[in-house]
């Protein structure tokens, strides 16, 4: 019996690594047009959306959303969600319908394919280069200056299996304070069932999103940054106790 659930586990591997690659193979001229300006990054970001919303799909996941408030067109919101799984990057796409842009893990340019559009859309960092995290701040405050919103999985690093939610960094909180623009906890409930950084592991099966009541942070300060920090995990961490409950 283990030896046949390591052979699905193993063959649903491969199946996602082949839906990663396929539907940005089908939409590859599409997808080069749209990255060759920076103002054409919305038209890139809805192709992304489709690209994700194949992946989960074509994994058997039945994708369930809900929101306390929804994000408003034309404006910049900070986004942040707990990390706990390779496709958080899919379903944060398909979650929210506002373009953002994603501050990522260097290593992910690394991958076929996949990497040669990551790192000419995201903001890259080395968390163990502080030159990378500070460039990490300029980048972004572009973005924001063309209307964009930035998403970023605060945890940092992907936490161990055992640990239902590791301390946020601050960069994400912040950033929102800086240019005074809300902060968006979101959720993700059962991304690390589905589909776990564990390689013999996951299902097909229901994979929820919450969208929580935004932070505002107009009249913060910089002082603020660890109160906003905490008052986020608690919010997401809260809805994951009560997600297993």
């Amino acid at each position: 019996m283990i030896i046949f659930k390591k052979i699905f586990w193993l063959l649903y591997r491969i199946w996602f690594y082949i839906m990663v690659a396929l539907p940005i193979i089908i939409m590859f001229p599409l997808l080069l047009l749209s990255i060759l300006k920076e103002s054409w990054y919305p038209y890139f970001f809805k192709l992304a959306r489709i690209w994700a919303r194949c992946i989960l799909i074509g994994m058997g996941f039945n994708i369930k959303i809900t929101r306390e408030q929804i994000p408003v067109n034309n404006k910049s919101y900070m986004f942040i969600a707990n990390h706990t799984s390779m496709a958080d990057i899919m379903l944060m796409l398909v979650t929210v319908k506002n373009p953002f842009v994603f501050v990522g893990k260097a290593e992910l340019a690394k991958i076929p394919l996949f990497g040669f559009f990551y790192k000419r859309t995201c903001i890259l960092v080395d968390r163990k280069n502080v030159k990378s995290r500070q460039a990490v701040f300029l980048r972004a405050q572009r973005r924001l200056k063309q209307g964009l919103s930035i998403c970023i999985f605060p945890e940092g690093l992907v936490p161990e299996e055992d640990i239902l939610l590791t301390e946020f960094k601050d960069g994400a909180f912040r950033l929102a304070i800086n240019h005074q623009i809300p902060i968006v906890p979101i959720t993700f409930a059962d991304n690390k069932k589905r589909f776990s950084y564990t390689f013999f592991s996951g299902s097909p099966g229901r994979m929820r999103a919450k969208i929580h009541k935004f932070i505002e942070t107009k009249n913060l300060k910089s002082e603020d940054t660890r109160m906003v920090n905490e008052q986020s995990r608690t919010i997401i961490y809260n809805q994951l106790l009560s997600f297993d409950a």
